[in-house]
């Protein structure tokens, strides 16, 4: 058992104690490489590695819990401790991340009242049903119980978000009375509203920036006192959405710069140490003047890179660190190659309107309804009518949509509204008369900063108007796309529409590989059953990482869902990474 108190300092067993923490999300990286990304983390210089721990994960539907294989978070401190390192805990409700809906879980907006990150009632009684199950695991891992976990953060960053300090409150009695006994901390970004609004006075208050530490140690002692400075996100890069121009890289001397500044004040955790990978459709977004939704690499510029190599940033933070602290000899155990497995020509391909029935079922209402009240999270969701009264269209308007729609008529093309043009009434250039319209929607990925969290209901939430009237009798098809194993590739194929698209290849020796889609327009992409996330041709990432323990020996399958009609007949798996040309 060991102590953790905070006073001037941080004193672990009563000697004084820097954190020099990084960031390493576990949901990010396949298990089998965690060890390789903890060892480099402690071979740079760092005594602590810090982790959000993200409620849509596992909680995915609400009552269902999951702790196993990616999500096993006591894998993952353990594997941590066995290196000597301590652990920094971040499972507050909202985790930011630009994760999907900052790690909220999608189901809470089932209910029309929900509103997230208060003290509302139904939502503080979701956040502890969830912690009555999640602390049974992180309770023993804290260094209080013989574990390597020194502080838990009971919320993110909600001095941007609110002022509700009942809602902190509240949080941190949660905490106490599940047992949590190390010390709890809040982060705000280091202006004196945010740090006012989202801190408590018997909690550390730590700070999240990227640069001028001499002026923000200032306002943040201001709030703090006689207790440590901790920056607890020192961002060293950022992220990429999708049509920024370019991939966003940091500048490598004003961070070795501010890295030592912040050393000289205090302690520290790097944001991020090795950033991983947005698998599946956890992607988050922002919303300022448009819809901007991350890609699915989470590279960052951060110092390892999406896939794990060792950056000159690594290399100049060791130095830094260096000064600070005797750097370990740390050898690394996991063997990690790259491979180009060459050009893949489609095996195998079937559209989604014939092949229906084997992903979805029906669900019949009066009206559309939104992704959420469907039961559905993710992915996708197709709306169908028959055209009765209105054969003839020449205007369509979706009312309460998000975020992009593609629509048909007789399952040909017509439109492509995203965003803002979902707010707008669509011109259909048509001829002749229809028999049915179809519209699949596409959650690009739920805003996770800012107000508009509370608006993130995906789908067709409040109707349909054909021709300025609003059309009645719907069927949902809800896509998650989680059960591709259903799929037959038997049922027809037509060009221009949205598809399915199968490739096979043989594996002799594994590796890491880059999945590069060139040719094809806008979907996500399947190894062996897993999602390894969304591509869009419209850049700046250019190549979907594939770690090389999804793979395995032998025949491996890899499946692609096109939406626009746009492919190649072959897809290519090169040894390298292209997320695009950097952009400062």
């Amino acid at each position: 058992m060991q102590t953790i108190e905070i006073r001037d300092q941080f004193y672990i067993n009563g000697e004084p104690f820097k954190i020099i923490s990084g960031a390493i999300h576990y949901f990010r990286v396949v298990p089998e490489y965690w060890r390789d990304r903890l060892e480099k983390l402690k071979a740079m210089g760092c005594n602590t590695v810090e982790t959000y721990i993200p409620w849509n994960l596992h909680e995915p539907q609400q009552g269902h819990f999951c702790f196993e294989g990616m999500l096993d978070i006591k894998r993952f401190v353990y594997e941590a401790q066995k290196l000597g390192l301590y652990v920094i805990l971040r499972p507050s409700p909202y985790i930011c991340a630009e994760w999907e809906f900052g790690g909220l879980p999608a189901w809470l907006l089932k209910e029309d009242s929900m509103r997230v990150r208060t003290s509302c009632n139904s939502f503080l009684d979701c956040v502890k049903q969830y912690y009555d199950r999640l602390m049974p695991e992180i309770v023993p891992l804290q260094v209080t119980h013989g574990g390597p976990v020194i502080l838990m953060q009971i919320e993110n960053e909600y001095g941007y978000f609110g002022d509700d300090i009942n809602y902190l409150k509240k949080l941190q009695k949660l905490y106490i009375d599940h047992g949590i006994t190390v010390p709890l901390v809040t982060s705000d970004g280091p202006e004196l509203s945010n740090m006012q609004c989202g801190t408590l006075e018997d909690v550390l208050a730590a700070a999240n920036y990227g640069s001028k530490t001499e002026e923000k140690f200032k306002i943040v002692k201001e709030v703090i006192k006689d207790k440590p400075f901790f920056c607890m996100e020192f961002w060293v890069g950022w992220f990429d959405h999708w049509g920024n121009g370019g991939h966003m890289t940091g500048n490598l001397q004003e961070n070795v710069r501010e890295l030592d500044e912040i050393l000289k004040r205090g302690n520290v955790n790097i944001y991020m140490f090795h950033g991983g990978t947005n698998f599946g459709f956890m992607n988050g977004a922002n919303y300022y003047n448009e819809l901007s939704p991350d890609v699915t690499s989470y590279d960052y510029d951060a110092v390892l890179t999406e896939n794990g190599e060792i950056t000159e940033k690594y290399k100049q933070f060791q130095k830094v660190i260096g000064k600070y602290v005797d750097l370990p000899e740390v050898t690394f155990s996991t063997k990690i190659k790259k491979k180009a497995y060459g050009t893949l020509k489609v095996k195998e391909k079937t559209s989604l309107f014939e092949s229906l029935d084997e992903l979805s079922e029906e669900i019949q209402t009066t009206f559309p309804i939104g992704m959420e009240k469907c039961g559905q999270n993710y992915g996708y969701i197709l709306y169908e009518s028959n055209l009765e009264c209105q054969k003839f269209v020449n205007r369509i308007q979706l009312l309460g949509a998000n975020d992009r729609a593609n629509l048909f008529l007789d399952d040909e093309p017509v439109a492509i509204m995203y965003d803002k043009e979902l707010l707008q009434e669509a011109e259909i250039k048509t001829e002749h008369c229809h028999d049915k319209i179809s519209i699949l929607l596409e959650n690009m990925g739920r805003v996770n900063f800012g107000y508009k969290m509370n608006m993130q209901r995906k789908g067709i939430n409040q109707g349909v108007l054909i021709n300025g009237r609003l059309h009645s009798n719907w069927k949902q098809y809800p896509l998650p796309l989680d059960n591709l194993d259903k799929l037959t590739f038997t049922k027809g194929f037509k060009e221009g529409t949205p598809g399915f698209y199968k490739f096979i290849f043989d594996v002799d020796d594994v590796g890491d590989t880059f999945l590069d889609f060139t040719g094809w327009g806008k979907g996500c992409a399947f190894v062996n059953g897993f999602n390894i996330g969304r591509f869009w041709e419209i850049g700046p990432q250019k190549r979907l990482y594939i770690p090389g323990p999804l793979l395995k020996r032998g025949e491996n399958t890899i499946i692609l869902f096109e939406t626009e009609g746009k492919v190649s007949d072959s897809i290519t798996l090169e040894a390298t990474p292209d997320l695009g040309t950097n952009r400062k």
